[in-house]
């Protein structure tokens, strides 16, 4: 089995598992992770990958081979990632210029939805630009949003002026004239999580289906010592920052398919139940083995 985990702490843990399960296991070191998701999906050349829960998501709506492991790898607040260099703040969204580095950017995903539920934003009154395509071949992004000429990228746009915000995260620059443009946005993240019961989830782990089939004793061996792992190093706070099982990443992903859907990133509405009766018929297991 080839492996794709972007954590050095899991990607051991999972390895060591899958190994002790019978089943040799290979771990494909590519950073950041993000950049093993296409090929993943795509062309199925991993067995077990960190994907961008939008890019579940979307792999599963146009049809690809690719089951959820619920596990989370990568969890944090988004509230403080659309930045701005001026005095405008998340209300004045509609009417200016903002950049994202792709549609489906989970990142950009959550950050949307914070804008129409929070502040209520028109995300078609805003002039947006992208920077990049999807993930998964046959997803594309909506007729009102356009694509950065080639060769652009968003951080130099975003310092240089051409935009009003930037939605980022790993790729935000360093600049002391940087500001988040919704006030406190690391106590509004808190108020909203607490509200909702769960953190918005960023990456989680992807099977391909033929994995499922051929390695499940070994797949399940993986989850379980993910769990473990990211049990044992739990951070304190009102909701975990890494859910694991099926019952701990059901808010998250509900909400994350929702906004998907309302913002044109996902073809068809995709019910959690989906996810969790694909992943369990493929492994052969019931919910409650994987934590639902």
């Amino acid at each position: 089995m080839k492996l794709v985990l972007g954590r050095d702490d899991l990607a051991v843990a999972a390895v060591s598992a899958v190994r002790e399960a019978g089943t040799d296991a290979e771990r494909l070191d590519i950073k950041p992770v993000h950049k093993a998701s296409r090929s993943f999906v795509n062309e199925s050349n991993a067995d077990l990958c960190e994907l961008a829960i939008v890019t579940v998501l979307q792999a599963v709506a146009h049809g690809k081979p690719v089951l959820l492991l619920p596990v989370t790898t990568l969890g944090r607040h988004q509230h403080q990632t659309l930045v701005t260099l001026g005095k405008l703040s998340a209300a004045d969204v509609e009417g200016h210029s903002v950049g994202v580095r792709s549609w489906s950017q989970t990142t950009g995903v959550w950050m949307r939805g914070f804008l129409t539920e929070q502040y209520g934003v028109d995300l078609r009154k805003a002039d947006w630009t992208t920077y990049e395509g999807s993930h998964v071949d046959g997803a594309d992004q909506p007729s009102w949003v356009k694509r950065a000429p080639e060769g652009a990228k968003l951080p130099a746009d975003f310092l240089e002026g051409r935009l009003d915000f930037g939605i980022m995260g790993n790729e935000l620059p360093s600049d002391e004239r940087i500001r988040t443009a919704i006030d406190n946005a690391h106590a509004t993240a808190e108020r909203w999580s607490k509200k909702q019961g769960f953190i918005p989830v960023n990456h989680v782990v992807g099977v391909s289906e033929t994995a499922a089939a051929e390695h499940s004793a070994a797949i399940l061996a993986a989850y379980d010592a993910l769990q473990s792992m990211l049990t044992a190093k739990a951070e304190p706070g009102p909701v975990p920052l890494h859910p694991v099982g099926f019952d701990a990443l059901r808010g998250a992903f509900t909400k994350a398919a929702a906004y998907a859907l309302e913002q044109g990133v996902i073809p068809r509405a995709v019910d959690y139940e989906e996810l969790v009766d694909r992943s369990c018929a493929a492994l052969g297991v019931s919910p409650s083995r994987l934590g639902g």
